[in-house]
């Protein structure tokens, strides 16, 4: 295993694979350096001397400004090193137009088994949808969904529950909780899936989604069409087989405005859709037996839809990080991205969202745009988020978290050169602003913030029918009508968190496996999750996390 490494025979800075002592010596072919003091693993190493002013290259490209003198062979940190970014044009690019796809072959004739709809999509799953068109009907929706989950056995069986009756028992019986604090009471503790699909009364549904949300009302009109558009990204997904939406009848999102983002995004829409507005109902009893009704009817005609092959174009990957550290660049990143060039190859589609997290790639990205038009719309959106967030004394800079920071992503440029990885190398198909969806094959950049569930959220909403999902600290994030598969950044975190995570990237740290070789892993577990045959642990924990981007300042 090597001791440190240098991405880019540019860089200036290298990040340690494994804690480096002082006096070890480094050699990337540029004359030795010393290492003066202890860089922890995943930290950044100074390989030249730096004096106030000078920038820093990582990933080939400008992503710091030295705040004070570090000498060769120190620690890179926040105290000495600044967010800087190069500047990006548009007008003067060098347009890329060349792409040396991967060699595919091996799925060539591969298919997955999914869910076809009448519009020519498919579902990786098969789910009905209840959703708050605002949130003065977010109630109605939990009692929709206490009444509805158990009766159609898609409630979660935890003994969580019993774990906390046993506590009660025990208190009762000793009057005390001393030795419960103490660790000295103990119960298995299980987590079970809703009841096997055999066992269902409709067996061929994956399950019934209960979201809610605070929006819908207030705020702007631009907000009330904004989340319209995404509730019908959701309700014309591949994944969902029809919904029902409940609405109060007052509120700036009015059903008119629902139904014209649904027949934007699918002009010949036929799934079923029942709509009930509380304020037309003479009461609400009346209102949500109506809603039950519809929807139980909504599920047995879902359940006539059955899994058939169908070829790897139909895929739309949607790439995410979060929980990123120092190694998330160099491991599981890239290894995504190898699986995107590998879905584009096969003529898929991949959305590479999460702008705050491509600041300083700018230019990479606005090259391997295929048209100006492409290039010049995500430039313009680029430099209306930055400009949004400097209007409120904030910038990209404030993007890295401090969990980010203490494992190695000192600045954001640092921490956007990785995740950028996750997009691969193909050229940039299309540039898609929130909450557009997806229409052409390839990739596509699209607007979003770098929040882990407003992102998950709005790729879904684009369509994408499977997501990956990287990260080197650890979350449980998931969606709840796309399957999200975690792809750890090393092994430690693999093995500490094996509940959360699906896939593990550290042999690419210890230099065990190739970047080719774990992503035909990666992608061969894809396939077998988009058809059925396996599931994402944040589907097993039931995390469907549903978040709409109240446009603004989200980094």
């Amino acid at each position: 295993m090597k001791a440190a490494l240098q991405i880019d025979s540019r860089d200036d800075l290298a990040v340690a694979l494994r804690e480096l002592a002082p006096g070890e010596m480094l050699d990337f072919g540029q004359g030795p350096v010393e290492v003066t003091e202890r860089i922890p693993a995943k930290q950044k190493v100074a390989l030249k001397p730096f004096h106030v002013g000078d920038t820093a290259t990582m990933y080939g490209v400008l992503v710091g400004k030295a705040l004070r003198a570090i000498p060769q062979g120190g620690l890179i940190s926040t105290a000495n090193l600044a967010h800087e970014a190069s500047p990006f044009d548009v007008p003067g690019r060098q347009q890329v137009t060349d792409w040396s796809a991967p060699d595919v072959s091996a799925w060539k004739e591969v298919t997955f088994d999914g869910f076809h709809r009448s519009d020519g999509s498919v579902g990786t799953a098969n789910y009905w949808l209840v959703v708050p068109l605002v949130f003065c009907e977010n109630r109605n929706i939990e009692v929709l969904r206490e009444s509805l989950e158990s009766v159609l056995g898609y409630r979660r069986s935890t003994s969580y529950e019993s774990y906390a009756r046993g506590l009660l028992d025990h208190w009762k019986a000793h009057g005390s909780f001393r030795e419960m604090l103490e660790g000295q009471y103990q119960e298995n503790l299980e987590i079970r899936d809703f009841l096997p699909a055999e066992d269902r009364p409709f067996p061929n549904v994956d399950g019934v989604k209960f979201l809610t949300h605070g929006m819908g009302c207030g705020g702007t009109r631009e907000d009330a069409r904004t989340l319209c558009g995404l509730l019908a990204g959701y309700i014309t997904h591949p994944n969902v087989a029809g919904a029902t939406v409940l609405s109060l009848g007052c509120q700036n999102a009015q059903i008119s405005v629902l139904e014209e983002a649904i027949a934007e995004r699918a002009p010949g829409f036929d799934k079923p859709l029942h709509i009930f507005e509380q304020q037309a109902w003479p009461s609400e009893r009346q209102m949500l037996e109506a809603a039950m009704k519809q929807t139980f009817a909504g599920v047995a005609r879902a359940n006539e839809y059955t899994r058939a092959p169908a070829p790897l174009s139909k895929l739309i990957l949607g790439v995410e990080c979060g929980g990123s550290d120092g190694f998330s660049g160099i491991s599981a990143n890239p290894v995504i991205g190898q699986v995107s060039d590998f879905l584009v190859a096969l003529g898929g589609s991949v959305i590479l969202s999460e702008f705050p997290e491509l600041c300083g790639v700018e230019q990479e990205l606005i090259n391997r745009c295929v048209d100006d038009a492409s290039a010049a719309r995500f430039g313009e959106l680029m430099s209306l988020y930055h400009s949004r967030a400097e209007a409120v004394g904030a910038g990209f800079y404030q993007n890295p978290s401090p969990g980010n920071i203490r494992d190695g992503l000192i600045t954001d440029a640092i921490k956007s050169a990785g995740a950028a990885k996750k997009g691969g190398t193909s050229l940039v198909t299309s540039v898609l602003d929130y909450p557009e969806w997806v229409t052409k094959p390839g990739l596509n950049l699209m607007c979003t913030p770098g929040g882990d569930v407003e992102s998950t959220t709005a790729m879904a909403g684009a369509h994408a029918n499977i997501m990956f999902f990287s990260t080197g600290l650890g979350t449980p994030t998931g969606n709840p009508i796309c399957p999200v598969l975690k792809v750890a950044t090393n092994t430690e975190l693999a093995s500490r968190m094996p509940d959360i995570i699906d896939f593990d990237t550290g042999a690419i740290i210890r230099g065990e496996k190739t970047l080719l070789e774990l992503g035909a892993d990666l992608f061969d577990m894809a396939i077998a999750v988009a058809s059925g045959k396996a599931f994402p642990k944040a589907q097993l924990l039931g995390q469907n996390d549903f978040l709409p981007w109240k446009r603004g300042v989200s980094l």
